[in-house]
């Protein structure tokens, strides 16, 4: 599942990030409302935390502003206000919940659950091309032969592949999506989760393949007679 993370004190940002991880998560984190605007009009995701206190756009006017646009997507506030006043508001402007920091990354986790629940169990939960299936609440790749469960980066980069079949991703765009901006790690990584993936689609006896775009990027494909490596 993919959630955007809206909030501006970078700390608890990266802290949260590598909670949100191990859980699982696909996260992209960002530290202001306008930042959560533009990557709420580009991109599609499962559920979103939105900090209220926030620069230059605050969250309350974020979660107003995406309702009015038809987005459903649902939200969790972060407050470090108790106000009674505050909740309601959020919860009125089409919050799914709300909670108050300081908070118990355990109670964190037990809200996103609760809040996207429906949205997991909806039609779209599994994503499917040729003759695989990946299901994105269990993690399990299914084909021909067998079903596994794919590890955390591994089923990151296969919905991104999956959700855009036939088109190419860039290897940025990848690097961006599953590592990160602040990530230390080498955009070679791509590369090397690329091969672990087309082993998996050969060990359930997929009929599609990871096509190499030379200097450009990867696109998932029908399989056919050319074959092309990275």
């Amino acid at each position: 599942m993919r959630l955007l993370l809206a909030e501006d004190e970078r700390s608890l940002s990266k802290a949260l990030v590598v909670i949100l991880q191990k859980s699982n998560y696909a996260v992209d984190a960002v530290y202001d409302g306008q930042q959560a605007l533009d990557y709420l009009e580009d991109e599609v995701y499962d559920g979103v935390i939105l900090d209220i206190m926030m620069p230059k756009v605050d969250g309350l006017t974020v979660l107003s502003t995406i309702r009015k646009a038809g987005n459903d997507v649902p939200v969790l506030l972060l407050t470090a206000k108790s106000e009674v006043d505050d909740k309601v508001k959020g919860l009125d402007l089409g919050a799914n919940d709300y909670l108050t920091k300081p908070f118990d990354a355990k109670e964190l986790l037990a809200r996103i659950r609760a809040m996207t629940r429906m949205h997991t169990q909806s039609p779209d939960s599994s994503l499917s091309f040729g003759d695989i299936t990946l299901d994105r609440t269990t993690f399990e790749l299914a084909g021909p032969n067998t079903t596994m469960k794919l590890p955390n980066k591994e089923f990151q980069m296969l919905e991104l592949l999956l959700s855009n079949p036939k088109q190419v991703i860039s290897t940025e765009r990848m690097f961006e999506k599953i590592w990160g901006y602040d990530s230390d790690t080498e955009l070679n990584i791509v590369w090397v989760y690329i091969a672990y993936l087309r082993k998996k689609l050969k060990k359930i006896g997929a009929n599609v393949k990871i096509q190499a775009h030379r200097n450009v990027g990867y696109s998932l494909e029908l399989e056919n007679n050319d074959q092309e490596s990275a």
